[in-house]
């Protein structure tokens, strides 16, 4: 085995609030459990999840101050999310040690970490420690070895944003054939979900802002629509089978006009805000089915590395940073002028 040292650089989260909350501090390498792998990490995503939990945006109470200091148990299925915390729900890395029951052949392979645990279920990077540390653990069944010719910080994109879009997908029934709607195109699960929904044969129409358009359809939207524009004015009525929708907002509503009869709608997201009117008659009339999308099968995960094996998605990168420079990060991440992922090398 590597040797490994008694301590690691970390960046940490020590409560809700603005980014002098993030800490870059010494800490503990972290103890490895049965079933469980040591993984140097070499790269990690920046995603709307660790932004999110840093500013209580999950809490379902914003007037409630003991939510906002410790988000409600049962807004994440593994149960609250508690400080400090090393965030970070996408890595790619190096095994460098195994637990008790993991074959120690193990060691060495490159990896990327699928965010979803089981038994007890889990997300990497907020109900237990992820990926802004040099080390973390997983679940070996987590722990995906990629064949790849990608760099880390390419591989270091996907785990995240591509596994909930091809959940969004999956979960939604995307054919060939289907013309499916994207919100929110340019970001990250937004331009995955473009990738994957075009690798199923989907005619895709991505919402952007006009200035993103070129770089939507270079990566799978075969039109796109500004932001602005009025949805139902510029696609018509009953005009798409599917939607994958990550802004929610006030112009929710139009989403569900523009779709056709037994049309389907999967969301997990609502960066335009959370809170959103339905009109029942709409759906029901409609036969429209709603899918919320945040766990997922494991069999998407795999999937997953085998589209980036076989090279039938590619990364979107448009910026990288060291960790100690996680806060400008998330300052880009939020100005919303990147199309892709942003991601932190270690």
């Amino acid at each position: 085995m590597t040797d490994i040292p008694e301590t690691m650089k970390a960046m940490v989260l020590t409560g809700q609030g603005d980014y002098d909350k993030l800490q870059y501090k010494d800490v503990p390498v972290p103890e490895i459990g049965k079933g469980e792998v040591l993984i140097k990490v070499l790269a990690a995503g920046v995603n709307n999840t660790e932004i999110n939990v840093r500013l209580a945006w999950y809490a379902q109470d914003e007037d409630s101050e003991e939510e906002n200091q410790q988000l409600a148990e049962g807004v994440w299925e593994g149960g609250g999310v508690y400080f400090p915390r090393i965030q970070g729900a996408d890595a790619c890395g190096e095994i460098v040690a195994v637990g008790e029951g993991v074959d120690e052949s193990r060691i060495g392979d490159r990896v990327i970490v699928e965010p979803l645990f089981r038994n007890p279920v889990k997300y990497f990077g907020a109900e237990c420690d992820g990926a802004f540390a040099e080390y973390t653990v997983a679940p070996t069944e987590n722990a995906h070895k990629v064949e790849s010719d990608l760099s880390n910080v390419e591989l270091a994109s996907f785990p995240c944003s591509y596994s909930t879009a091809e959940n969004l997908v999956s979960r939604a029934g995307v054919s060939a054939g289907d013309v499916v709607l994207v919100t929110g195109a340019s970001g990250g699960v937004g331009s995955a979900a473009v990738q994957l929904a075009a690798r199923r044969g989907a005619e895709v129409i991505g919402v952007v802002r006009d200035d993103k358009a070129d770089k939507v359809k270079a990566i799978g939207a075969s039109r796109t629509v500004d932001r602005d524009a009025d949805l139902v004015e510029t696609l018509g009525i009953n005009s798409v089978d599917v939607v994958i929708d990550l802004v929610g907002g006030e112009e929710w509503p139009h989403l569900l006009t523009v779709m056709r009869s037994r049309g389907r709608y999967a969301t997990s997201g609502a960066i335009a805000g959370p809170v959103v009117t339905l009109d029942l008659r709409t759906m029901y009339f409609k036969d429209l089915s709603l899918f919320g999308c945040t766990a997922f099968e494991p069999e998407v995960f795999k999937n997953l590395v085998s589209y980036i094996e076989k090279g039938e998605i590619k990364p979107v990168i448009s910026g990288t940073y060291k960790l100690t420079d996680i806060a400008q990060a998330q300052e880009d991440f939020l100005k919303k002028k990147h199309v892709g992922k942003l991601v932190l090398e270690l």
